[in-house]
C-alpha cells in the first residue's frame, strides 16, 4: 500500500471512531435520564407500600438530588423511599414541598416531573394524577423552560 492509501484508511478509521464516540455519548446521556425516571417511579412505589404497611401517613420531598425527608417536618419520612439519584440530570417539577401518602397508600398530592440531560433531546416526564395517585411515565414534548404540564407528557405505547 502506498502512503496515500494508508492516510486515507487512517482518516476513515478516525472519522468512524469520532462518529462512534458521539453516538455513544448521546446514548449514555439518554440512559442517565432513563435511570432517574426509574428511580423516581420506584421511590413513589416504595413510599406507597410503606404507608400502607405501617398504616400511617408518610411524606417525601423531591429535589435535584433525589427523594428526601419532608421539608416541613409535618409527616414522618417514608424511609424506604429515601434515595439519592445515581445520575445527575436536570429536574423540574410541580410537586408540593412535601408529597404526602395516606395510610392506605394513596397519594394526597399530584404533579409533574420533567427530566432532561444536556447532550440529548430526550425529555422524560412523570405525571401523578389525583384523586387516586395514578402514575404515568412518558415523553415530554414542550419547551423545558416553561412550568411542567401534564398535557405535554405523552404516554408511551
Amino acid at each position: 500500500m502506498t502512503l496515500a492509501e494508508q492516510l486515507v484508511v487512517v482518516g476513515l478509521l478516525g472519522g468512524l471512531g469520532c462518529w462512534g464516540l458521539t453516538c455513544g455519548q448521546e446514548q449514555r446521556q439518554r440512559q442517565k435520564v432513563e435511570a432517574v425516571a426509574s428511580e423516581l417511579l420506584a421511590g413513589i412505589q416504595l413510599a406507597r407500600a410503606e404507608a400502607e404497611r405501617r398504616q400511617g401517613a408518610c411524606g417525601l420531598s423531591l429535589d435535584l438530588e433525589g427523594w428526601q425527608k419532608p421539608l416541613d417536618g409535618s409527616l414522618p419520612a417514608c424511609s424506604t423511599a429515601l434515595k439519592r439519584f445515581s445520575e445527575e440530570v436536570t429536574l423540574a417539577h410541580s410537586f408540593p414541598a412535601t408529597l404526602r401518602f395516606s395510610a392506605n397508600g394513596l397519594v394526597i398530592d399530584g404533579g409533574v416531573v420533567v427530566l432532561s440531560q444536556a447532550g440529548t433531546g430526550l425529555r422524560r416526564c412523570l405525571v401523578m394524577a389525583l384523586p387516586l395517585g395514578l402514575v404515568r411515565l412518558g415523553r415530554y414534548d414542550a419547551d423545558p423552560a416553561g412550568p411542567p404540564s401534564a398535557t405535554h407528557c405523552q404516554a408511551e405505547r
